[in-house]
């Protein structure tokens, strides 16, 4: 059917525009996708299946069972240990019996350490472990009764009306290699975040003793400027030295990266420093502490950098994904120990909701609201991606087209760079999912 030089063609949700020999997909294919996806857990929850939610604490938990029939156990408390986790496996295996159940779904709310035993005792069961959305939770609890009160008793029910009504998520657990590098991830992120927190200390009190070594020296953070505070932190300190042997140190500290220029500019700031004088003893052995505590993390953190290099070598796909350029071994380091493993995800969809990265407006009416990343996903995963998209837009960089086509049709730098983000994370799951090397400019090449 040929109308103003347009051939349209519909496959089932899908509308197909051609215009001669340009292909323009509709949305709706992606929409209707997730609509069969969200059947197709509405329908499992609807057959013989019976539904456990948990609502994991500290030291005890709450269970609640639900049977495809409408019949349910009440919420009832079991321990955070090993005798615990067996009575609420009996009590889901005796429901089973009795209801002849096909098949259990046990679900509860995203959680942090308190929960990894429980799950880690469940994976080995013949059960499908899923898990909710706090946000969800929140706001469907005011369903189940139109209070907002929330209790041990009433979560785990609340929880099991998300998973019924097909919302829930699916659970991703990473094993083997991929585990210890997302325990690693984890903890060098700890690390920089705490050694980020030193360093504002140790900022704030230099700027009270010696303001003009931070204009100077253009900040702490650099290893010069921390060895030349370990060894001369007062404005006192560096008169005593003298100018020629402040440049002689300072040209050794920096490895000639500072000469006599900043080691004069730095004599003529201690003599006419403004930094206090009082309590002067006290600030430099906080000063003192600080440093030394700089340097303990950040040996820690090259050991931590070590032990995910290693571990990156025992996933095969990770050569691929080292193929683009300007990704290196702790990025996708990082990213593997944040995905886990790339075929357990379908799509290239599901992969971006894991990062939060998928877009989101609020509008109604005449009022259009503004495109934005949801952000509900994996955190370290969204902050990996987003510096990694510093490194690619670079000259000759995988994205630096990308990236500055963006720019010049008006885009935000801060946005481009999350599109950049997207695009790149797409990217590594095509080669990770199709175990393929990246190669730069593919169309032209095979063209010629």
């Amino acid at each position: 059917m040929l109308i103003n030089n347009l051939h349209f063609k519909k496959e089932g949700y899908t509308l197909i525009k051609v215009r001669y020999s340009e292909l323009v997909y509709v949305e709706l294919k992606k929409r209707s996708m997730a609509m069969n996806n969200k059947r197709k857990r509405i329908q499992i929850v609807n057959e013989k299946v019976m539904i456990s939610a948990i609502d994991i604490g500290k030291n005890k938990n709450t269970g609640y069972l639900r049977c495809y029939n409408g019949v349910e156990i009440k919420p009832f408390e079991f321990s955070n240990n090993k005798k615990g986790f067996k009575e609420f496996w009996e009590k889901i295996f005796r429901a089973r019996v009795i209801h002849k159940i096909d098949k259990i779904i046990i679900g509860f709310e995203s959680t942090s350490s308190y929960g990894e035993p429980l799950i880690h005792y469940l994976l080995d069961k013949p059960v499908q472990l899923v898990q909710v959305n706090p946000m969800h939770t929140k706001r469907v609890k005011e369903l189940h009764d139109n209070s907002p009160l929330k209790t041990d008793t009433k979560d785990p029910k609340v929880i099991a009306d998300i998973i019924q009504f097909g919302h829930y998520l699916s659970l991703v657990i990473p094993k083997g290699a991929s585990a210890q590098l997302r325990r690693l991830n984890n903890c060098r992120e700890r690390i920089i975040k705490n050694r980020t927190a030193l360093i504002n200390r140790l900022h704030s009190l230099v700027c009270a003793i010696f303001p003009e070594f931070l204009v100077i020296m253009k900040g702490i953070r650099s290893k010069t400027s921390l060895r030349f505070l370990k060894n001369y932190p007062t404005p006192d300190d560096i008169i005593k030295l003298g100018f020629e042997s402040v440049g002689i140190e300072l040209k050794n500290i920096s490895r000639g990266k500072f000469g006599f220029d900043h080691a004069k500019r730095l004599f003529e700031a201690a003599k006419n420093s403004v930094g206090i004088k009082e309590g002067i003893e006290s600030i430099l052995m906080e000063i003192e502490y600080i440093i030394k505590e700089i340097h303990s993390q950040n040996q820690f953190i090259d050991q931590i950098e070590k032990k995910m290099k290693q571990y990156l070598k025992d996933i095969p796909y990770s050569r691929y994904l080292l193929s683009i350029k300007g990704i290196k071994e702790i990025t996708v380091s990082g990213i593997i120990g944040e995905v886990g493993n790339f075929e357990d995800f379908h799509n290239q969809k599901a992969i971006i909701k894991l990062a939060g990265l998928n877009l989101y407006e609020v509008s109604s009416g005449e009022h259009k609201g503004k495109i934005q990343i949801s952000k509900r996903g994996r955190s370290i995963l969204r902050k990996t991606l987003f510096f990694a998209s510093m490194n690619v837009i670079r000259k000759d960089g995988v994205m630096h087209d990308y990236y500055h086509n963006l720019i010049n049709n008006g885009m935000l730098k801060k946005k481009a760079l999350i599109a950049v983000s997207r695009k790149l994370l797409r990217l590594i799951f095509s080669l990770a999912r199709n175990k393929r090397y990246y190669i730069h400019n593919y169309s032209l090449k095979s063209a010629a």
